[in-house]
């Protein structure tokens, strides 16, 4: 083994993980395990940690370098286990040259090497071939982010919002599918964000627009986790009009009670997001919605936990990522009125219970319906909703279709018959 990364998080860390493992090689670096830590909740930075000792101990000699959101936030706690020889800061991990002291054993005054986050401006687009082991490839559009919710640590691991330029990401993915790659997905921190520090200020949307146009031969594409509130006027109209731009948006709700939205510093209320699925729906009627949603946020009553079960009924959300609250040091929300952690843990399992129920309701519907499913591994796929499908036929990154025979509770099941286009 030479380079292993080890990933927690995001999507995003998920594509810098494949960007990190390029720029340790160039370094020279050989025989170190790279954890790629997430710090959005205490549990990811514990299993990061974990992970840490495990590595340590199955791999007598090797080094062990940790970087990502925690290593930037809590830089220290990392610094001071043994297990670890260097910490390196998030804006620098993707830098050949972070990795040096280590590849060729360079003495440092401290194995901390974090920098201030908040003074980086620039995001560079970084080309990859692909992902290793993965059916689709992500794309970082963004990074950073401005805004301020009362729960979240992360703008202080990614750094202010900033955005790669649209030749660059147009350039990547025309790679990508030079590659093979039938399915790209558009990643970033705050990607509806995208734009205003570039010039021409272009919007997300105007990025979507772009891509499809510049690269015809990309047959899908898809966007990860959306503030819907910062949706532009140009998204909307992809939506209705681009067939290649997937039907399935997963958007960042937190909550679907308006006081409890106030206090995490939301931007959007109750009505709104409800407003703007419904909008989207209207403009593409087979469009799916998940959510992330924090259960048991302070100050959560009973009745506002129950105004955020009805908005998934009511909105029809399908595939919820729900997190019980988890207080970060240094955020606004670690001060206030706690709920009870058995009391979050309860609220979160009951939306999980409601998740599920929505998607086996989802996947009934499509009994009996053709779908152009991507097979993402043997006897697995996925459809233009994110559905996920038993296939017997077809290869990993080809996207072949199919006719869907039955439902079984949250995946569907093609027939065993391949059928013609």
């Amino acid at each position: 083994m030479s380079i292993e990364t080890v990933t927690f998080g995001c999507r995003l860390n998920a594509y810098e993980s494949e960007v990190i493992k390029t720029e340790a090689a160039k370094s020279g670096l050989t025989d170190a395990i790279i954890v790629n830590t997430c710090a959005v909740t205490a549990e990811a930075v514990r299993q990061a940690k974990q992970a840490i000792r495990k590595a340590h101990r199955d791999n007598p000699g090797h080094k062990i370098i940790v970087t990502g959101c925690a290593a930037q936030t809590q830089a220290r706690d990392f610094g001071d286990m043994a297990e670890v020889d260097l910490v390196i800061g998030n804006n620098d991990k993707l830098r050949a040259e972070s990795y040096r002291p280590v590849a060729f054993g360079v003495p440092l005054n401290d194995k901390v090497q974090v920098n201030d986050i908040m003074s980086v401006t620039e995001t560079a687009g970084h080309l990859i071939d692909g992902l290793e082991g993965r059916a689709r490839a992500f794309v970082q559009v963004q990074n950073g982010c401005d805004h301020r919710c009362t729960f979240c640590i992360i703008p202080f691991g990614r750094g202010p919002s900033r955005s790669v330029p649209m030749g660059v990401v147009v350039d990547q993915i025309k790679r990508l599918v030079a590659n093979g790659y039938a399915e790209v997905v558009l990643t970033g921190v705050d990607i509806t964000s995208y734009g205003p520090d570039l010039p021409g200020a272009p919007s997300l949307g105007t990025l979507v627009q772009a891509i499809l146009r510049h690269v015809p031969d990309l047959p899908r594409l898809r966007i990860s986790s959306i503030d819907s509130i910062e949706a532009d006027a140009a998204l909307y109209e992809a939506v209705a009009s681009e067939s290649r731009l997937m039907p399935h948006l997963h958007l960042s709700l937190q909550s679907g009670d308006d006081m409890i939205l106030k206090r995490m510093k939301r931007r959007h209320s109750r009505l709104d997001a409800l407003g703007i699925v419904q909008k989207l729906r209207a403009l593409r009627p087979d469009m799916v919605f998940g959510a992330d949603i924090i259960a048991g946020f302070p100050t959560e009553t009973d009745a506002m936990f129950e105004n955020t079960c009805r908005f998934v009924t009511e909105a029809d959300l399908t595939y919820l990522h729900v997190f019980p609250f988890s207080p970060r040091e240094g955020t606004p929300a670690a001060k206030m009125p706690q709920v009870a952690k058995r009391v979050a843990k309860a609220r979160a399992a009951q939306l999980r219970v409601l998740g599920d129920k929505q998607l086996q309701a989802l996947c009934a519907s499509r009994a009996g319906q053709l779908e152009n499913v991507l097979v993402e591994r043997e006897g697995m796929g996925r459809t233009e909703q994110f559905v996920p499908v038993m296939i017997d036929f077809g290869q990993p990154g080809e996207i072949v279709p199919v006719r869907i025979e039955r439902a079984d509770a949250d995946m569907l099941v093609a027939e065993k018959q391949k059928v013609a286009a």
